[in-house]
């Protein structure tokens, strides 16, 4: 017996919804839907929708601690390659 190809799709901003289709694009239009028809909902009842992630503006700044030998080998390997730290680390976190 095969079971049928499920494609689910999600919205960060609203992480209780979901949608099931057979295919990506059919999940992508009902998450789409019900997201729209919850909006709707919402401002109805006077609720304020989350902010759109896409639409938030980031400043490209933030912090991470890590342990202090991966600081380390981490500025070993930028002062090796005669580049700042910062450089190194977005490198390693765009790949």
């Amino acid at each position: 017996m095969t079971l049928p190809v499920v494609s689910r799709c999600l919205c960060t901003e609203f992480p209780s919804l979901s949608w099931l289709a057979g295919s990506q694009d059919e999940a992508f239009a009902g998450i789409r839907q019900l997201v729209a028809d919850v909006v709707a909902d919402m401002r109805a009842g006077g609720e304020v929708p989350p902010q759109p992630i896409a639409s938030k503006s980031f400043s490209g700044k933030f912090m991470v601690r890590v342990p202090p030998e991966v600081h380390c080998d981490l500025s070993l390997e930028a002062a090796e390659a005669g580049v700042s730290l910062n450089r190194i680390v977005s490198a390693k976190l765009s790949r």
